[in-house]
């Protein structure tokens, strides 16, 4: 019996799959999206954020008051893209490591890479607003904001949506991952869909931060539970 189990142990080999850390990733996301909350309100003195649905001389006064607070949000939430592509390209990668032959992945890994395109756009607009000559135009710093907000906002919670619904749908089906984690990406995935009704009804925005802090917690939920071993049979000569 025991060299059935030698046997047995020397045909199977755990292998790790290589790539970077998902949690390391998600980590560095979550600081960046952070400090472009924090850092530009305290270079502002705790001035709160203005809608694109206010009134537009507001907006105006609020983007010329302080265009170093502009340039700072802008600075992070640009750079908060490059760690959300890695995370989406990375657990694509672990996914199909582990053995997952699915549409889903590759849905996941259109909607992250649309998720992080939205904010790279989101922060070259805002850094935009941020030029003394285009603040001088209402209609121009209307136009800006809007299309700042929309990518920061709706098109980004409806990329990151399909991001955690790929992973949760394939990982659901292998079990990969518990199932009260899939039901919850589900939910926060439908919450970034219906967000695209934003563009019908203003009410739907409430939708965006449910979206974002919810599917960032998810998002490190599934960094540190999804495997990253598998275990091959190893042929003898």
């Amino acid at each position: 019996m025991i060299n059935d189990y030698m046997e047995q142990s020397n045909r199977a080999k755990a292998v790790v799959h290589r790539g970077p850390n998902l949690l390391l990733l998600v980590l560095v996301y979550s600081a960046l999206l952070a400090a472009s909350l924090i850092v530009p309100s305290v270079l502002r003195h705790g001035a709160g954020y203005v809608t694109p649905y206010e009134p537009v001389e507001r907006i105006r006064d609020f983007f010329a008051a302080s265009p170093a607070a502009v340039r700072v949000s802008a600075f992070f939430i640009f750079g908060s893209s490059i760690p959300l592509g890695l995370y989406t390209a990375t657990v694509a990668s672990r996914l199909g490591f582990l053995g997952v032959r699915a549409a889903g992945t590759y849905i996941a890994l259109f909607g992250g890479f649309m998720a992080a395109g939205a904010l790279a756009v989101c922060g070259a607009f805002i850094w935009i607003l941020s030029l003394p000559t285009v603040i001088a135009s209402l209609s121009v710093v209307q136009a800006v904001n809007f299309v700042s907000f929309l990518f920061g906002g709706m098109v980004f919670s409806v990329g990151l949506g399909l991001l955690i619904a790929g992973i949760s749908v394939t990982a659901g089906f292998t079990k990969l991952l518990p199932s009260a984690l899939v039901a919850i990406g589900l939910a926060v995935a439908l919450a970034g869909e219906l967000s695209s009704l934003s563009l019908l009804t203003y009410p739907a925005t409430v939708l965006l931060p449910i979206t974002t802090f919810g599917g960032l917690l998810w998002l490190i939920a599934a960094a540190v539970i999804l495997p990253k071993r598998r275990v091959v049979e190893v042929e003898h000569a």
